[in-house]
Order: C-alpha cells, then structure tokens, then sequence
C-alpha cells in the first residue's frame, strides 16, 4: 500500500538488553544498519538480568556465523565448553540414565528406518543400548570431543554440537559487536511506556528522555512491559502439562576433572536440577513445583550436589510455563522471555531468541502497514513455541517413575492433542511425524522413546524381507565403526586447550 512507501521504518528501538537484547541488536544491525535503519537500544545497569540460560543447542553456531564470528572466538570469550548432548538421570527411573545426543542413530536399510531395525534387534535379544549406534552419543559418555567432518562421509559420523557458554559474557560480546555496528544503547530505566497509532509511539525514561521509534523490540524479560503490559497482550498458561513454576539457580566452582561435554538433567521427586560445566566454573539449578516444595527444601538439594564450592547466593526465579497470546502486535515484537517461558529441560531459550530474529528479519516491514507480517509472525511462533512445549512435556509424560505424587501426577494427565497424535503414531508402528516448525528432529523424539523404553507396538512390515543375520552383521559394523571413531578423538579437554592456540 501507498502507506508502506511514504512511512518507511527508519528506527527500531530495543527495550532491554541481556542476552535476547544484545542478540537482536547484533542480527539486525548487521542485516539493516547499512541500508539506514538506525538501532537503539535501552537498558539499565541498574537492572539485572536473569543469565542463567548457558546451555545451548546446535543452533547458535549457525546464528554466530551469520555474524562472521568464529567458534573458536565465541568459545575463549565465553569461558565456553562444548556440549554434545544432555545426560538425563532418574527420570525412567530414580537411578535410570540415558543421553539425548545432537546427532543420528545408525544407517537405514534403504527406506527403513535403522530404529526399526534396533527395535527388532531388541525383540529379538539383543541388548546392545541405541547409543552405541551414535558418534555423538558415544563421544559424550567417553568425554571426547571432535569437530564433524562435513560433509560427514556417512550417515553414521552426522552429529552436531553446541556451547556451555557464561551468558553474561555472551551479551558482553554481543553487546561490543552491536555497538561497532552502529547501535546506540542508553543506560536509563523505562519510566513509561507512550501509546500511539501504530502501537507504541515512544519510551519516558526515568532521565526524562522519551525515545521514539518506527518498530520497538520487547526484551523486558518476565514483565514483558511493552507487549504485555502497554499492548495488554495476555499470556496462555501452560502450567497444566509442565506444572513446575519456580527454579533457583547458584554458580559454583567446576570442580576436580575436566568438564564433560554434556549438560546433565538429574530429576528428584518434585522437578529436576541442572548441572552446566563451564571452564571457569559450574552453573547449577534447580527446578521444581513450588506446591509440592519449598524454597528452603529446594535449596538444600541444589546446595547438597554441586561440583564445588558455591560462587553466588542461591537466587530463586519464578515462573509460568507459557507464552503471549501474540509475540507481535501493533509496531511491537516481543523476544525471550517477553514472548514467553518454556522451562530449560532441553535448553531452548537462546534457540527460540534466535528463531524469533530470523523470522523478524525475514518479515521486517518496509512500511507502517504491518498486519499481514504480524499474522505470519504470529501463526509461525506459536506453532514453534507449541512443538517445543509438546517435546518438553514428552520427558514428564513417559517418566516410568512413581515414587512421588508429582510423577504420578505427570505420567497420568492428558497431553495437548498434537502431542497425543504424535504418540498415537508412534505406539502404533513407530512413526514419526515432523510438522514445519519444529525445533526437534526425529532423531531427538527417538532419543526420548528409546530412553523410556517406550516400544512401538509394531514395527516396519518391510523388515520381513530383511534376514535378521544380514542386519546383525550390519549392525555390529556400525557398532565398530564408531567404536573406532571415538577412539581416534581427543578428549574434551584437549579439544578445548586447541581453542587457545
């Protein structure tokens, strides 16, 4: 419309920064400084920032790329450790264990699955455990760590990996790369938020400054003050299928060792506790239903279990498991926490700030008439935020525990409908499916399926034509061959002590 032409967006203004600010503002001015758009962005040093998200999933690699920053640079800047999965304990059962990797599991057999393959192995005896099938996995529990070939010379060497990283210097970083791109940042407080047609119109600081702007960036965190409370956009609760609410989180010494290459998930009787080994120090937590206990029992058992020696006081975070009806309304798009929360069981935080500025950057409006960019905006997020929750339900949902009310609780309620009709096809005949938008591969649902020994009542019926003795033997030279990968990797620590050279 003749709108767009004669009101072009010249000026985004980003509320908060942390991790989800300095994020944004890195992206986008990168992607639009030089063609005019100038960024602003406003935070207080007086406010801080919950900086506990400092596990991560393979995608961050792609986002520090985009910004021509290296691994290796990332990494010594942030005190970084790789991670090549997580270690989930006690969640099958009290004393259980199993390893979501970033990577595949085996070779198909032509089109059939290979986990058709090791599930008739399993019917059949054989007790060989899926992650003797995955390079990743096994790189994991040996504590090595080697870049993937790319292209990897086979199915069986695909797998993928991500950072432990200090959060806080993470947006350090970002915050310095921003800056030299030609981003203003303000140190002030947001006293009010100014209406206008469009949405919003301007931000009062507490200095008395007002700083206008074309498009405004939501990363207030949990008060999400400009879509939230100035758009009146209200949240959708998701608290009836992840009941937990509240976390505390302490950072602590690392501990005797070197740093395993996986976060670790160690579920207790009401929630779980991470545990994220960084180089410098451990960042730990604990997440829990605060109906079932309390502040002072929460934090003896996160205190109880650290790798050493507490650095920080314990600091309680509360929360509601959900997300805003819309992340953009009006000239507003809301980020991080202010879009919504997901609890961080598979560490999804940082990957969703990431989806969520590639989607604005893919639908930036080239005028003021933003309704059919929003609406896009808006059925993508929701559809992602709700494949992500339906996979973190997923670990509560087939918990083979019931020593506690809160695991019985979990393992009997009802499940989101996309969710049921996922497990549906699964416990059919060991079906995937993988809808647009989704931030897991099969491979992840696998993972899960596998770990809680949750069998498909029904295999492929073209495994009838394969002899079992034919995929014994192929089988067992996969087994061998990522033995002997594994083998040839150095260990995660050598692999980080490269990193300075």
């Amino acid at each position: 419309m003749a709108d767009d032409i004669s009101s072009p967006i010249r000026s985004v203004v980003i509320a908060g920064g942390g991790t989800a600010g300095w994020m944004a503002a890195a992206a986008l001015a990168r992607h639009f400084g030089k063609a005019g758009v100038a960024f602003t962005l406003v935070e207080s040093s007086d406010i801080g920032t919950i900086g506990v998200g400092e596990a991560t999933i393979p995608t961050i690699r792609r986002f520090i790329a985009a910004l021509g920053l290296s691994e290796a640079e990332v990494m010594r800047e942030t005190e970084a450790t790789a991670k090549l999965g997580i270690l989930f304990e006690g969640w099958d059962a009290p004393n259980g264990r199993f390893l979501h990797p970033f990577g595949m599991y085996g070779q198909d057999a032509g089109d059939i699955g290979f986990h058709h393959l090791w599930w008739r192995a399993r019917q059949q005896g054989d007790a060989t455990p899926i992650d003797a099938y995955s390079l990743g996995a096994q790189l994991a529990r040996q504590g090595r760590m080697a870049l993937p070939r790319t292209p990897a010379p086979t199915p069986l060497a695909t797998y993928d990996w991500a950072f432990h990283l200090d959060a806080g210097r993470f947006a350090a970083l970002l915050r310095r790369y921003a800056e030299a791109s030609g981003v203003t940042r303000i140190d002030a407080q947001i006293a009010t938020v100014e209406r206008g047609d469009r949405g919003v119109a301007a931000l009062h600081l507490h200095d008395g400054r007002r700083i206008a702007g074309d498009l405004f960036v939501d990363c207030t965190g949990f008060r999400s003050l400009l879509l939230g409370e100035a758009m009146a956009i209200g949240f959708e609760d998701w608290r009836q299928w992840l009941p937990c609410d509240a976390a505390i989180a302490v950072q602590s010494e690392a501990g005797s060792g070197d740093p395993p290459p996986y976060t670790r998930a160690i579920a207790h009787g009401a929630g779980w506790r991470w545990q994220i080994p960084l180089r410098h120090r451990a960042g730990n937590g604990i997440v829990y239903a605060e109906g079932t206990l309390s502040e002072d029992e929460a934090t003896a058992r996160l205190l109880a279990d650290l790798p050493g020696k507490p650095l920080t006081e314990p600091r309680r975070i509360p929360f509601r498991s959900g997300r805003r009806t819309r992340a953009w309304a009006g000239n507003v798009v809301a980020l991080g926490l202010a879009a919504g929360f997901l609890e961080p069981l598979e560490s999804t935080s940082i990957a969703l700030i990431e989806t969520g500025i590639e989607r604005l950057r893919r639908l930036f409006p080239a005028g003021s008439d933003m309704a059919a960019l929003a609406d896009e905006f808006n059925d993508a997020t929701a559809d992602e935020w709700e494949r992500v929750r339906d996979f973190i339900i997923l670990h509560y949902k087939l918990t083979g525990r019931r020593d506690t009310g809160f695991w019985r609780d979990c393992a009997a309620m009802d499940v989101p409908a996309t969710l049921a009709r996922k497990l549906a096809l699964w416990d059919a005949r060991g079906e995937f499916v993988r809808y647009r938008w989704e931030m897991f591969h099969p491979s992840s649902w696998l993972a899960l399926y596998a770990g809680f020994d949750r069998r498909p009542a029904a295999l492929d019926p073209a495994l009838a034509a394969l002899p079992a003795e034919q995929t014994a033997a192929a089988m067992a030279r996969m087994r061998a061959g990522v033995a002997q990968a594994v083998a040839a990797a150095p260990g995660h620590a050598d692999f980080l002590r490269s990193l300075d050279r």
